[in-house]
């Protein structure tokens, strides 16, 4: 089973980019969306809903803003929306599928880049999701959560990482949460388990040439149960083309 995760920065104008006509290439067999920045009813174009794929979309109340999606080759058993807190729900930011006895989610992690009420804003954010991944991990499923995390773990996981140390996505307290999830909550790091040592980035800024000189951030990742560690076979940051700021993060799992 290929699994991919993208922010695609709009989703239309990702579809602009190129996106669907690259993705039956791409091979995959459940796709996570990010920051689909588009209303449910914005997206009748069939564009939006590829053959072959059940589509569900997760939208925020604020239009153009935030948004998740899930696509599933498999028609799944139950589709999930929202955490249950004011952040997530009206901001559309977690979407869930459950096929069988796995869940794939797509969740879009705010951002604190943007000054000190919306760091406070992601901090909250994520002692509420910490509360879910817990609640989760006592289930008799095995879940991969997909998204953008806007935050680095390591030092490998960006490469300006000496001046970033002050920022948000690469914070103490945002490193320390991670390795909550990871040390003391049982989730693992699905590409970091065939990649210990890799450095690649799937998210360029903008300003001056990052992109082409490669000056990254790893912020999406699939984290998933341990019982799909095992599972894990291949990944693949795609930047063969230019779709979004991001790029599609693809990882196989022999399932």
């Amino acid at each position: 089973m290929r699994i991919m995760t993208f922010n695609c920065n709009g989703i239309r104008a990702a579809a602009r980019k190129g996106f669907f006509d690259w993705l039956p290439q791409s091979n995959v067999d459940v796709v996570c969306l990010q920051e689909t920045k588009a209303q449910v009813d914005q997206l009748s174009d069939p564009v939006f809903h590829p053959e072959g794929y059940h589509c569900h979309y997760y939208d925020a109340v604020k239009k153009g803003y935030s948004g998740t999606a899930v696509f599933t080759r498999q028609k799944p058993d139950k589709v999930s929306k929202g955490l249950g807190f004011e952040i997530a729900d009206t901001e559309g930011r977690y979407i869930q599928v459950d096929i069988g006895k796995l869940s794939v989610a797509s969740l879009y992690l705010p951002s604190g880049s943007s000054g000190e009420e919306r760091q406070l804003r992601k901090l909250r954010f994520m002692a509420d999701f910490m509360k879910h991944m817990k609640k989760l991990r006592r289930k008799r499923r095995e879940y991969i959560i997909c998204a953008d995390w806007n935050i680095c773990h390591k030092e490998i996981d960006l490469k300006n990482w000496r001046p970033n140390r002050k920022n948000s996505g690469f914070l103490p307290e945002e490193r320390e949460w991670l390795d909550t999830l990871y040390d003391d909550v049982g989730y693992t790091d699905a590409y970091r388990v065939i990649n210990p040592d890799k450095e690649e980035y799937s998210w360029w800024s903008n300003r001056g040439q990052a992109r082409a000189n490669n000056v990254g951030w790893r912020l999406d990742y699939h984290v998933v149960t341990p019982g799909l560690v095992d599972k894990i076979v291949s990944s693949e940051i795609y930047r063969g083309e230019s779709f979004s700021d991001h790029a599609p993060v693809i990882i196989e799992y022999k399932l």
